[in-house]
């Protein structure tokens, strides 16, 4: 069981390190790729890649409705969750985003405690606090900002990061039974099917022919980025559902600021000041404290009905 467990741990691990590394590469190719664009070359790499998987594999899949209604909720993420993320980043800054998405562990036990009936203990929600602690402190937030718009961003974000808490639960609940490799191919299918419904928006602002200016390497990155983020994160992160509790997985995105910092430190240039070291620490602390509660036979063990 302990071994499970780590192997576990270290695919939460590694779905933190894709979407923190992921996401500084987005942030470089958001210079000449607009957000909606960006997503569905993301969205078509990825699950380019993981289709190519399943055929090369001779993977079966049986489309029946056991596996066709949990690949829906790639409507939630990364469908409607992007959506909304973006659409509210226009509106808000980048570190207010930052902090709201860090309240997602916290909307994930809210929401495993109702609808999977999770034990959620004194000590899981006290590291929860700690954690979040360092994300403010990493994200550095301006408590100076102005503007009229602020709050509407702000819900919207907030919006996208409920789409993921809920994708996170009901997901969950059904992964037990699933193959990982299928499930996540037919998800990210119907949130690029989603992504191209919404693409003509921007595409309706001339962004055609500011495309046109855009390399071969450019995209190369764009895709490149697409099969980080979603196909590898998603792997990785859905497969660690498989033995740990939805309550306990939103912890494992506290991570992501870590590697996203380490990430812009060594492509962007980007520098940390004291503070933001120490959330940092607090952060690791927060989650190897939570690994290490959960290795124990104690009634963090989630409780099924």
């Amino acid at each position: 069981m302990d071994a499970l467990l780590r192997r576990s741990a270290l695919f939460m691990v590694l779905a933190a390190a894709c979407w923190g590394f992921a996401t500084v590469m987005s942030k470089g190719v958001l210079a000449y790729i607009p957000p909606l664009t960006l997503l569905v070359v993301q969205l078509t790499a990825s699950i380019a890649s993981l289709w190519t998987v399943i055929f090369a594999g001779r993977v079966k899949i049986h489309l029946d409705r056991r596996i066709l209604v949990p690949a829906l909720f790639g409507l939630l993420e990364p469908g409607l969750d992007h959506t909304l993320s973006l659409i509210g980043l226009t509106w808000t800054t980048a570190s207010m985003s930052t902090l709201i998405w860090d309240v997602e562990p916290i909307i994930i036990k809210g929401l495993a405690l109702v609808i999977l009936r999770e034990h959620v203990t004194w000590p899981l929600l006290a590291f929860s606090v700690i954690a979040i602690s360092g994300v403010v402190l990493v994200a550095d937030i301006n408590t100076n900002m102005q503007g009229n718009g602020v709050l509407f961003g702000n819900l919207l974000v907030l919006a996208g990061v409920f789409c993921c808490s809920l994708y996170t639960v009901l997901t969950r609940r059904v992964v037990l039974t699933l193959d990982t490799l299928p499930l996540v191919a037919l998800q990210q299918t119907v949130a690029w099917v989603w992504a191209l419904a919404i693409w003509p928006t921007e595409l309706l602002h001339g962004v055609i022919q500011n495309l046109s200016t855009v390399n071969a390497v450019g995209w190369g990155w764009a895709a490149l980025s697409g099969i980080v983020y979603y196909a590898f994160a998603y792997l990785f992160y859905i497969s660690g559902l498989k033995k740990i509790p939805a309550s306990f997985a939103g912890f494992y995105f506290n991570l992501i600021p870590i590697f996203g910092v380490t990430g812009a430190y060594l492509f962007l240039g980007e520098r940390l000041v004291a503070l933001q070291w120490l959330g940092a620490v607090l952060i690791l602390f927060s989650v190897g404290s939570i690994f290490w509660l959960q290795r124990g036979e104690t009634a963090l063990v989630s409780v099924y009905t």
